[in-house]
């Protein structure tokens, strides 16, 4: 079915003039949708009905499973176009309505997700819901049709306890916007956090304990981060110090070798899948999402840089190789995910026969690929096979006396790949849902910015220039940004997140190239973040504009999701920004930010992990500030921008005046010298740096000083 919102077919409802792909699945059901507006409210206000919401995306599997259950089927349709308002939402274009609903889902005692189906008054206020509902009663869950008519009832003939749920529901979400008591968070309390939080890794798969498992970004780079802060970040073999600090490296390292040998990578085509159902990495939930590649791809490379560990590289290039073929759209940007379903079928795109690999790669060579891969006859998922290299992991390169035939066989097996590759080219491909989303483009942005230095990729950071690009032409309205673009069609105003990311991203780019406008245009938007989106009161930032409407209160959640969540990475952002534009505001702006959500991360430390980094930079930010032009100074630059972007700041000060007037550095200037380095924590700066093998080393050098 295409996409294109100019597409007909005989019977199609509101959603048919949408331009979301998620709308766009639901625009020939017998449902009489509306879309989320004031003429949905004022439609259930009119007729008296409850309105039923209805929130998904286009990659989410189970909400394919209620489509073809309930929403394609007449009989269902006709009780929802009954008794209810029915509103569809995807949830990619207005996260800020399924922020609000989702929360009131957990204060309901469910642990939510996705398809989220929510019940409202005709005011938009939350009454009752879930998630998915079968069409016949199994899995412990009522039968839809039967919760259509008991809410309805409910509704009509029991008022009292309607306004019961409502109003609870309704002071507990006005509540999360309110100032918490007062928490300080330091270094103790970041290294506290990390032991509780390493106590949860899987010490077999890595990742945390159990299933399913999530490749918890934030997770590692906090651990990651522990590591750093460690007396001894490198110890020599046999040391005792330092060894805590090892542990939080073994157990990134452990979850990342699980990660890109397991079936929840796409050994053929590249890129990361959303989650492993089981605990050994290998059976993934296929959808692929743009924002768990960016992270997964500053991890690999951080990672990467420490190890040495080829695996991580490779992993690395070929998620950007998938990037690149097929997620960027013609604009140059990058779209939103990779279905996980195909003719109906969840994973089938993916999977593979014995006898497929055989007849694609003939007897020798398929047999040779099967036996590194895990492919037998019989399968390791359900009668198929999901290609993974859990028991045949990628060598490390052992000395160079046995080289040779390890790397004949990786090339073999790289060929052999691109043979699969191209043969899978002539399935039918899962759904792709190409609407361009600033939040996550900036995450991307940022992630291609930072890997393409610390793994000398060129080509990377033209791919993030130009996604840039058009994300500040395209979705743009003066000095304010829009969240969703497709078809030329904006969802404006933006949130917050879109704002934090892209600000991260012209922060990327502008320590990455020097460029003057990348760092105007993150000041541009950080005025426009503190004019429209803060909370006076708290110092935080709401997801909403102040000029939004049609939502019955302005979220104001602060924690992660399977993203940062928007305050944490503009903590961040406030820190870079007051090296980089040499303006102590921004960092206060970043302590009454961080203060505000400290008691909050405090209570829950599993949800604000981006807000912990995010302390962890303000306390250890080393800025590398690079004076002079010329060969020696490009030298100098592009060892610190391929430094690990975690806890460093990279300023290009052409000369002793572009240093603010009190920066510790300047009386450090060696006049006549073209070219130095200053490693400056706080007040603290080391000696003028000559040699770009030496910065690494004078990071660590003044941290202990």
């Amino acid at each position: 079915m295409s996409n294109s919102p100019n597409s007909q077919s005989p019977r199609q409802n509101r959603l048919a003039a949408e331009t979301s792909p998620y709308l766009l699945q639901h625009k020939a059901n017998p449902v009489d949708w509306w879309t989320w507006g004031p003429e949905a409210l004022a439609e259930a206000k009119r007729t008296n009905k409850p309105i039923l919401l209805s929130v998904g995306y286009a990659a989410c599997h189970w909400c394919h499973v209620m489509a073809h259950e309930s929403f394609e089927d007449e009989t269902t349709a006709r009780v929802m176009n009954k008794l209810f308002v029915s509103i569809k939402v995807d949830r990619e274009e207005r996260p800020d309505i399924d922020q609000i609903y989702m929360t009131a889902l957990h204060h309901l005692g469910e642990q939510g997700g996705w398809p989220l189906t929510m019940f409202l008054t005709p005011n938009g206020e939350p009454i009752w819901g879930g998630t998915y509902f079968p069409k016949t009663s199994r899995y412990g869950r009522p039968a839809f049709v039967d919760v259509l008519h008991e809410v309805a009832r409910l509704f009509r003939e029991e008022p009292e306890k309607i306004e019961h749920n409502r109003a609870a529901l309704m002071a507990r979400l006005g509540a999360a916007a309110r100032p918490p008591g007062v928490v300080t968070i330091g270094v103790a309390e970041l290294d506290d956090a990390a032991r509780q939080l390493a106590g949860l890794i899987d010490p077999v798969n890595g990742g945390t304990r159990g299933a399913p498992k999530f490749p918890q970004a934030a997770l590692f780079e906090l651990l990651w981060r522990a590591g750093r802060r460690s007396p001894h970040p490198n110890p020599p073999p046999h040391a005792e110090e330092g060894r805590e600090g090892e542990r939080y490296f073994a157990a990134v390292e452990i979850t990342l070798d699980h990660i890109c040998e397991g079936g929840i990578f796409d050994h053929l085509g590249g890129g990361f899948s959303r989650y492993s159902v089981d605990e050994r990495w290998l059976v993934p939930h296929f959808e692929k999402m743009l924002y768990d590649n960016a992270q997964l791809l500053v991890l690999l490379a951080t990672a990467y840089l420490r190890s040495g560990k080829p695996l991580y590289r490779q992993r690395a290039q070929q998620t950007v190789a998938w990037l690149a073929r097929e997620m960027t759209t013609a604009e140059g940007a990058f779209a939103a995910s990779l279905d996980a379903d195909s003719e109906g079928e969840e994973g089938k795109f993916y999977l593979w026969s014995y006898d497929q690999v055989i007849k694609e790669l003939g007897i020798e060579d398929g047999a040779f690929f099967a036996g590194h891969y895990d492919v037998t006859p019989q399968g390791n998922f359900e009668g198929r096979n999901i290609l993974n290299r859990l028991k045949h992991p990628l060598p490390i390169p052992p000395p160079l006396a046995g080289e040779g035939r390890v790397g004949d066989d990786e090339a073999r097996l790289a060929a052999l790949r691109e043979r699969l590759l191209a043969a899978r080219e002539h399935r039918i491909r899962p759904g792709l849902d190409d609407k361009i989303l600033a939040d996550w483009n900036g995450l991307m942005i940022a992630a291609l910015t930072h890997a393409g230095l610390m793994l000398a990729q060129p080509s990377w950071l033209h791919m993030a220039e130009r996604a840039f690009a058009f994300i500040a032409r395209a979705t743009t309205r003066g000095d304010r940004l829009g969240h969703s673009w497709r078809y030329g069609r904006l969802t404006f105003p933006g949130l917050a997140s879109d704002f934090a990311a892209m600000i991260r991203a012209a922060l990327a780019l502008h320590e990455a190239t020097g460029q003057q406008s990348y760092l105007d245009q993150a000041l541009t938007w950080q005025y426009v973040l503190d004019r429209d989106y803060a909370n006076a009161e708290t110092g935080t930032y709401y997801l909403t504009a102040a000029d939004a409407k049609g939502l019955i209160v302005r979220p104001a959640a602060t924690a992660d999701e399977a993203t940062p969540n928007h305050n944490a990475v503009a903590a961040q952002n406030l820190v870079r920004l007051a090296l980089l534009a040499g303006d102590d505001r921004f960092r206060e702006r970043a302590d009454r930010l961080i203060a505000a959500v400290a008691p909050r991360a405090v209570e829950n430390l599993y949800m604000h992990m981006a807000l912990l980094n995010a302390v962890d930079l303000r306390l250890r930010a080393a800025e590398i500030v690079v004076t002079g032009n010329g060969e020696g100074a490009e030298a100098l630059l592009t060892a610190a921008r391929a430094l690990p972007p975690f806890d460093r700041v990279v300023f290009h000060a052409r000369t002793a005046e572009s240093l603010p007037s009190a920066h510790p550095a300047r009386e450090k200037i060696r006049t006549g010298h073209a070219s130095q380095a200053f490693v400056c924590i706080g007040e603290t700066c080391s000696l003028p740096i000559s040699e770009p093998s030496r910065l690494a080393g004078a990071i660590e050098a003044v941290r202990h000083v």
